[in-house]
Formats: C-alpha cells, structure tokens, sequence
C-alpha cells in the first residue's frame, strides 16, 4: 500500500524474554486495557484523525499480517494517528477479516474519528489472544489479535516519540 502511514522500514519483533524495554515504556506495551483510555490520563482530550480506510485484498497486507488472519476475500483497513491534546502519540493500523465485520461489528468500518478502544472495550465480547511487542525506526511497536465474539482482528501501534508511553 503506497499511502500507508506505517513506515516501510520492517517492524524487529522482539522474543518474550527480552529485557531492552524500559519498565515504563513495557508498562505500556502490555497495556490490556483499553490505550484510549490510558492516554486520556494524561490529556485533556484524546483525538483520532483517520489516515487510510478502505478495503483490500491478502495480497495488499504483509506477510505477517495475512498470517495472524484468516484467508479471508477482503479486509478492512483503517490507519489512524492518535493525538493528546494535539500532540501525535501513535499511528495506529486495523486489518479486519471481512467475516469479523457481523452483525453489530459492521459499524467498525463507520466509526470515523472515533478511538477504535472506545468501540471494541465497550463490548463485552472482545478478547484479546496476545501482544507482540518490536520496535522500528527507534519507536516501540506492539501488535494484538483480538477478537469480538471469537472473531479475529489485527492491530498494530506504533508509540511516537512523544507519547507519554517514553517518559
């Protein structure tokens, strides 16, 4: 995908073991609860500016992608920069199976500039399968799979350099 936001420099998955992660910056990483919701801690108004939405075929996601996700005809992607009080904090990046989006779950495709925390942490459905935590281009990165009545979705988010995540 050429208009990504997401760098083209390829994400260094770390082992679980790995003990580089600052404890502050892994407090965050591991973070189970909803980010939205941890940001807003400390602004006084979080905001989401849409990058990218549309739907793609397996062919337009990484490797990695189209391995944590079901073969599916088309996924949801949608990219976003989370800002606190103006100030960007993270590029976040949603690939959804085409069969996730069920029922209720189709309004992910519709929610705009809404945080995608506030959608999924206010179903009592999502679970969450793991978090990979990397890092690129001297940012921390971490991936989840989670699912919304057992049906998986991908996301990865980038910590930009002034997130509260790094002080």
């Amino acid at each position: 995908m050429d208009e990504t936001l997401f760098t083209s420099q390829p994400i260094q998955w770390l082992a679980e073991d790995n003990e580089i992660v600052p404890a502050n910056t892994l407090d965050w990483l591991l973070e189970l609860g909803s980010m939205t919701k941890r940001f807003e801690q400390y602004s006084q108004q979080v905001t989401v500016v849409p990058y990218l939405e549309r739907y793609v075929s397996q062919e337009m996601l990484s490797e990695e992608e189209a391995q944590s996700l079901p073969n599916s005809r088309r996924y949801w992607v949608r990219e976003v920069v989370m800002y606190g009080d103006g100030i960007p904090w993270l590029l976040g990046r949603t690939i959804i199976p085409d069969e996730t989006l069920t029922d209720d779950d189709q309004q992910l495709v519709n929610i705009g500039r809404m945080p995608l925390g506030r959608y999924l942490f206010s179903r009592d459905s999502l679970t969450r399968d793991y978090i990979h935590i990397g890092s690129c281009a001297n940012r921390w990165v971490r991936r989840s799979r989670l699912r919304l009545s057992d049906k998986p979705l991908l996301l990865t988010e980038i910590f930009l350099p002034e997130s509260p995540a790094y002080r």
